[in-house]
């Protein structure tokens, strides 16, 4: 695999699947921000189409995690919807050899080995989905919508459903992002949006697709009732 230096595969829990062909895993994060240790979790969403893998929001997997995702198919596809997630993407693309979906503008390492670009209406990685850019963002993110379930959307950073730590999460962390207001269901950060400069227009449009679900890189998946708890924490974030 090459002499690349990659992240730890650190603590996380097994495979499951959500919906049929729809798997998550839940893991840990660990950096340093403004001088402050923080390791809180994220996820991993698999899409499974025939034996063909989509890796949504990579998290490195322990060998025995690597064996269970081997159990499902071959990993083709590593999706990119996030300017600050990514860490373990070069990871997977090395180990199978991967196409990388990313959003133009996205610092990749990754440039020349059959990169493809998420564009609206354009092609995608597996059926039955299609892509939304955020437009106002600062930084490069996305959603993906599957029609499946009632719809589902998949997000990074833009939406999080952390309603509270978890084993993940250290406990200075915990105590760090209660302060700070991060958990909650279908919600905004203000860190986020004050970073991106995002503007209401987008989430108002995102709004338009249909969906009942939600599985973001953070926090438990959202069953049934995404779109009405999203269009609370719009109203919520967005005072104007």
């Amino acid at each position: 695999m090459g002499t690349k230096k990659y992240s730890p595969a650190w603590p996380h829990s097994e495979l499951r699947e959500i919906f049929p062909n729809i798997f998550f895993v839940m893991g840990t994060n660990i950096t340093h921000y403004n001088g402050v240790d923080l390791q809180h979790s994220r996820n991993m969403v698999i899409i499974k189409n025939n034996h063909e893998l989509s890796l949504i929001n990579t998290v490195r997997l322990t060998d025995n995690g690597l064996a269970a995702l081997d159990t499902l198919g071959q990993v083709k596809n590593v999706i990119r919807i996030g300017a600050f997630h990514g860490r373990d993407d070069d990871f997977y693309l090395d180990k199978y050899n991967a196409t990388l979906w990313s959003i133009k503008g996205m610092n990749t390492e990754n440039d020349g080995m059959a990169n493809r670009e998420l564009l609206a209406n354009g092609n995608m990685p597996f059926p039955a989905c299609s892509f939304f850019l955020f437009e106002t963002s600062q930084f490069p993110e996305g959603v993906l919508h599957i029609n499946q379930e009632g719809g589902i959307i998949i997000t990074c950073d833009s939406i999080k459903n952390w309603l509270s730590s978890d084993e993940f999460f250290s406990d200075e962390t915990a105590k760090l992002y209660e302060k700070q207001d991060f958990f909650g269901s279908a919600s905004i950060s203000n860190i986020w949006k004050q970073a991106t400069q995002v503007q209401r227009a987008d989430f108002n449009q995102l709004l338009t697709l249909p969906f009942r679900h939600l599985i973001s890189a953070h926090g438990a998946p959202l069953l049934n009732t995404a779109h009405e708890q999203l269009k609370t924490s719009i109203m919520k974030t967005f005072i104007d």
